[in-house]
């Protein structure tokens, strides 16, 4: 596969092989080539789970210590005066049947959807279009809750969603390259503190086998776990 020159001059800068400690791999990111955008800074976790079996399933959802860097656009399934306290907290759609039936006819444009839980009867409709996009409410990713204020503010804060894909791989943003070394090395520490935290019971042996962290245009860098 053909690299670009700037991904080419990226992957010169990294003058030895991981593991890195984690501030010292923001470091090399930051000292390469950058996009023409503020890239946002990822982490991939290698787990040592069978995300084929329900009790060694990770997910949920993280408030990272200094945000992701931009707001996220959030709707809620909710009615009557739920509707308006979800208004009131920053939701930026709310609806009920009418909402679902948006989705339905294709619209997608928005990060998060958050559902009160008697909303789901419309709500579980909609799961073979929200499913695989990541964005189908769930209560283990804190998305379907009778608290719809500290949701949405939560999620229109940066708060992130994670969920192990079929291969035991675990994808989540960091924050924006433009972060200062310190703040995205507490993100990511945090975020490796909290995976750690819901380790799954039925996993044995080794968890966390690999991390690497990337921005949207650059090579990864391993980091130590």
């Amino acid at each position: 596969m053909k690299r670009s020159k700037r991904y080419q001059e990226a992957q010169a800068t990294v003058e030895r092989t991981g593991p890195f400690e984690v501030e010292e791999g923001v470091d090399l990111l930051k000292k390469m080539p950058a996009a023409k955008f503020d890239e946002t800074v990822e982490i991939v976790l290698r787990l040592g789970i069978d995300p084929r079996k329900s009790d060694q399933m990770v997910r949920g959802s993280f408030s990272l210590p200094n945000g992701i860097g931009k707001s996220r656009t959030v709707i809620v399934f909710a009615e009557g005066e739920d509707a308006e306290t979800a208004r009131q907290a920053g939701a930026d759609e709310v609806g009920g049947p009418d909402l679902a039936k948006k989705i339905q006819d294709g619209w997608m444009d928005f990060d998060v959807a958050v559902a009160k839980p008697s909303m789901m009867r419309h709500v579980g409709k909609l799961g073979k279009i929200l499913g695989p996009q990541g964005k189908m409410p769930s209560p283990k990713a804190g998305t379907v809750t009778d608290n719809l204020s500290e949701a949405v503010k939560e999620f229109k804060a940066g708060k992130i969603e994670f969920r192990a894909d079929p291969a035991g791989n675990l994808h989540a943003p960091m924050g924006k390259r433009s972060f200062e070394t310190k703040a995205l090395g507490e993100n990511v520490r945090a975020f490796l503190d909290h995976i750690r935290a819901v380790r799954p019971a039925a996993v044995k042996g080794a968890y966390i086998l690999k991390g690497t962290l990337s921005t949207s245009m650059s090579p990864g860098v391993q980091i130590v776990v």
